[in-house]
């Protein structure tokens, strides 16, 4: 009887599960069942206990798997719509740019136009400022029968010629450097003088004028005309139109004449001293060099480019040929031929390898 008892009772569970389980507990806690019978009551309920718990667990995996993928599901949901919207927006900005620009160029041509101008405006003035204003700065030299200079000097207005002082009295002077008359009258038939200046011409060309009142200056250059490189003002030889071996720059800044080093000559800063002698020292070495018929400048003027100042360095070089003329010609023997002591006169201030 209790073999019978025993499939009846897991048969029932299958679809009784918990009627099942009160029932067995009942037959065995109920007192006149034999042990046998006990014995199989017990063991059922074991069977329903273990598949019951089982059971539990599987449902409860299976809601942790499913709130798991559930969470990671919406969280791939708010991704997409995020990224849609992004997508969405730029899709509409290009839209919106390319609408605008094609109604701008298909209904209101004027507005492109002003555009293009105002490029080449923009570009043309930017152009201005860096290179020169023309290839040709001064027109082609005069021939016969028209007298024209051997030489070529472009010398700078501010604080080689003129010295700018300011006070609240008087606002802006401009002081004249000692011995600018001087220069200019004793240079004119040597040299075609051009003032080469990076001011500005609206106030460099009076200027010029009250300084050149006899007109020893040939031709006038302002800052247009300067090439602009890393800040400075350059003044390009190569656009004057002249013969780079006869020119010869006088300023204050070597930067002035960074791309042609050997054509100039960096006098010291005036500070406005009404005791400078600077310019009659200047006058006696450019006419030095013209008198000597220096075929290259160059060559002359590179022996004193490395020197803080270059017409001290030729007046103590004069000064020292003038001791050795004198010493000369207190000793008859050595006055034989004086020809020979001119003809190396240029000698003595630069090396003839240097002319060569």
């Amino acid at each position: 009887m209790a073999a019978c008892v025993v499939p009846v009772c897991v048969r029932a569970a299958r679809w009784l599960l918990p009627f099942q389980g009160v029932r067995c507990r009942g037959l065995a806690s109920h007192p006149s069942l034999p042990p046998e019978e006990k014995s199989a009551t017990g063991l059922a309920q074991a069977v329903l206990q273990e598949t019951l718990r089982r059971q539990q667990q599987d449902s409860d995996s299976q809601g942790e798997d499913r709130k798991e993928s559930g969470s990671e599901e919406q969280k791939r949901q708010k991704e997409n719509t995020a990224y849609a919207k992004k997508m969405v927006l730029r899709i509409a900005s290009l839209m919106g740019v390319g609408g605008a620009v094609g109604v701008v160029y298909v209904f209101d041509p004027p507005v492109l136009q002003q555009l293009r101008r105002t490029y080449r405006y923009f570009k043309d003035y930017r152009q201005m400022i860096i290179e020169p204003t023309s290839p040709k700065l001064l027109p082609d030299p005069l021939k016969e029968p028209y007298y024209q200079p051997p030489y070529t000097l472009v010398i700078e207005l501010t604080d080689v010629l003129l010295h700018p002082e300011w006070s609240l009295v008087t606002g802006w002077r401009f002081k004249k450097r000692p011995g600018i008359d001087n220069l200019f009258q004793q240079l004119a038939p040597m040299y075609e003088i051009v003032i080469f200046t990076s001011e500005t011409g609206m106030t460099a060309f009076p200027l010029i004028d009250s300084v050149d009142s006899q007109g020893f200056v040939s031709y006038r250059l302002f800052r247009d005309a300067t090439r602009y490189v890393d800040g400075h003002h350059v003044k390009d030889i190569s656009c004057l139109n002249r013969d780079p071996s006869k020119v010869v720059i006088v300023d204050c800044k070597k930067e002035a004449f960074c791309l042609q080093p050997y054509n100039g000559l960096a006098l010291k800063k005036w500070d406005g001293s009404s005791e400078d002698r600077t310019l009659f020292d200047l006058t006696a070495f450019l006419k030095t060099v013209s008198l000597s018929g220096v075929e290259d400048v160059r060559t002359v003027l590179e022996n004193y480019s490395l020197e803080e100042d270059p017409l001290e360095t030729f007046k103590r070089r004069q000064t020292q040929l003038e001791q050795e003329e004198q010493q000369r010609l207190a000793d008859p023997s050595r006055n034989k031929n004086k020809q020979v002591f001119l003809g190396s006169l240029t000698n003595r201030f630069w090396p003839r390898s240097r002319q060569q």
